[in-house]
């Protein structure tokens, strides 16, 4: 039971036994009805459970930070860029700070700092997002009785950007960017991309896939299996790279492949002993940065603007990725008249109907339909494709 004490200097103070038996004081009242009024409202916070000890509240966000951490159950990469944003942007600002002290105004100022220093908008939103999530954690601690960030009701109108559509290529396009990748990076790189567009897996999924999981059959028949718990490549923001699980529940499936990827994949193994399917000419795992720098940008975009360069290289498909691919075999089948069940149990992609989703089923003739289409998408694609830079490796799979 709180209780009131005269504290010197014509001013009273509210002491308090703290639960782990020591005494707090709330000092500066003026006299003991102003005291006695703070009891009440004392008392009535602590029934409705929202009150705060001022002495948990002076605990600052550098203090709790690593318990917070130790405590999320997050993807890693996640967890790792939590941690860079509170290294790099959180802590050297509030890192000091009493959760007393935190104001909705100071954090929304400081928010606009970050933004007018030229970083993303996106990244500002996540670094803004990873704070107030800590925020909100120290609620149920009792550290503050509510996460001071509340939503924007105003500011500065801003235009709503579209979301940009996704570059995707048609096959003599993606061919054409192998091509030059063959060139510029060596085949390895020219296969890594065929099969991106042919299959529609994602990078990581590629990158990870184990040599074991790969089932060639005969010389028209085979298919890709994507293990739920090491079939991706993960590349953490700091720390070696490492095969852990692949994106969702739903991203486990078993992807068929078109004769002639069956026939591309079989010499593409004779090359190199790897666990892993896809490696770098050196025989080691893929970094995404370095692939892109080195082979998949000079491929689709060209190198026009390199003034002498080792070997020339036209734009085959400006502004194309490597997820772009994924985009490009998802277009590929909408064209091919492909039911979305199939679609979506292909590229791993969740159905937001759950009735479709539990009932529909993909018979075989869909399946052979599909891989005729994109066999046949492919013989197009080389038949109208002028001299390859890797004509000998493109007759493997005729």
């Amino acid at each position: 039971m709180p209780w009131t004490e005269p504290a010197g200097d014509d001013t009273w103070r509210v002491r308090y036994r703290r639960t782990d038996g020591t005494k707090g004081a709330i000092s500066g009242f003026p006299n003991a009805t102003a005291a006695e009024d703070h009891i009440t409202t004392m008392l009535h916070e602590q029934r409705t459970g929202t009150w705060i000890d001022p002495e948990d509240s002076r605990t600052t966000i550098a203090e709790f930070a690593p318990a917070w951490l130790d405590s999320l159950d997050i993807d890693q990469r996640t967890e790792e860029n939590y941690r860079s944003f509170l290294k790099v942007h959180i802590l050297p600002r509030w890192g000091t700070t009493a959760f007393a002290e935190l104001t909705n105004l100071s954090i929304r100022t400081w928010e606009k700092k970050l933004r007018a220093s030229g970083l993303a908008k996106t990244t500002v939103d996540s670094i803004i997002k990873c704070f107030s999530l800590l925020l909100s954690d120290a609620v149920p601690e009792k550290l503050i009785a509510a996460n001071p960030l509340v939503a924007r009701r105003r500011g500065r109108r801003r235009r709503a950007q579209r979301t940009p559509r996704k570059i995707w290529g048609e096959p003599a396009e993606v061919l054409h960017v192998a091509d030059q990748a063959a060139l510029k990076y060596g085949p390895c790189g020219a296969v890594l991309i065929v099969t991106g567009g042919w299959t529609g897996a994602r990078w990581g999924e590629l990158t990870g896939l184990d040599r074991d999981n790969v089932h060639l059959y005969d010389d028209h028949t085979g298919s890709i299996y994507l293990d739920p718990d090491v079939g991706a490549l993960h590349e953490p923001c700091s720390g070696p790279l490492y095969l852990g699980h692949l994106k969702t529940d739903e991203s486990e499936r078993t992807i068929s492949l078109p004769p002639f990827l069956v026939r591309l994949l079989r010499w593409h193994l004779t090359t190199h002993n790897h666990r892993q399917v896809f490696v770098t000419p050196n025989l080691e795992w893929h970094r995404r940065s370095n692939f892109s720098r080195r082979a998949f940008r000079p491929a689709a975009d060209g190198n026009l603007h390199i003034p002498n360069p080792a070997i020339r290289l036209q734009p085959a498909k400006p502004g194309l990725t490597f997820h772009g691919l994924r985009h490009s075999h998802k277009t590929w089948m909408i064209d091919d008249g492909i039911p979305e069940i199939a679609q979506a149990l292909r590229l791993g992609h969740v159905l937001q109907d759950k009735v479709q989703e539990t009932y529909s089923h993909v018979a075989a003739a869909v399946e052979q339909r599909l891989l005729d289409s994109l066999q046949a998408r492919w013989d197009k694609a080389v038949a109208d494709s002028e001299t390859t830079a890797v004509d000998a490796m493109w007759r493997v799979c005729a």
